[in-house]
């Protein structure tokens, strides 16, 4: 009678691969040592990573400001030294730092005239124009019109003509008056209002104000 054990088909093993080998050829310890490494490795990255700064840190709100810069100016015959933010405009030097409020900060975009001064003897919206910009230029503004008590021309035509009602264009109004009695400009109406068309006035006083600066161009030379 056949023995059943002999009918079990016998299965090979091979003393080159112990049964504690995993596929691949590496043992379970070498695995276990593997995994520990990479998982205490990815560990100390994450708190790297954890510890590292986004980007570079902003200014606190307490940051000094830029450094402020020495301009000169001849302001209404005066020389006038004052140190300024290199973003300020002429319009807040001559307002805050010299104190000559008479210049009137408007739209501050250069549409209304408000802002009006001469420079050079030359209209210029100082609103628009930086401080710095103008480093040793003469800067005239409505306080520099009058000799004393008495008013220059065009203050005392826009007086006669109730050229004004709420005055607060006034000041850009009358010093752009002024500079254009030196441009080249024609005789009639039209022609001064077409010069004139950079300053608003929100009252309407324009029939005025033109009727003031004719007067004073018929006045002789």
């Amino acid at each position: 009678m056949t023995d059943p054990k002999s009918l079990s088909p016998e299965v090979p093993t091979s003393p080159e691969a112990p049964a504690s080998e995993l596929p691949g050829g590496a043992t379970r310890r070498e695995f276990i040592a593997t995994a520990t490494t990479v998982t205490v490795g990815s560990a100390l990255f994450l708190e790297a990573c954890h510890h590292t700064p986004a980007g570079p840190q902003l200014p606190s709100p307490s940051s000094p400001p830029p450094a402020e810069l020495e301009v000169s100016l001849t302001v209404n015959g005066q020389p006038r030294t004052v140190k300024v933010d290199p973003r300020t405009t002429l319009l807040d030097a001559l307002r805050e730092r010299m104190e000559l409020t008479g210049t009137k900060k408007g739209c501050d975009h250069g549409q209304c005239g408000a802002c009006t001064v001469l420079v050079n003897g030359r209209r210029e919206l100082s609103c628009l124009s930086l401080a710095l910009m103008n480093q040793g230029a003469e800067v005239r503004t409505v306080e520099g019109l009058a000799q004393g008590e008495t008013l220059h021309p065009m203050q005392e035509a826009f007086l006669t003509c109730d050229a004004l009602q709420c005055g607060y264009c006034t000041p850009g109004q009358i010093m752009s008056a002024v500079g254009l009695l030196s441009e080249p400009c024609g005789t009639s109406d039209a022609d001064v209002r077409e010069a004139m068309s950079g300053n608003i006035c929100r009252c309407s006083a324009y029939p005025n104000i033109v009727a003031a600066i004719q007067q004073v161009r018929r006045l002789p030379q």
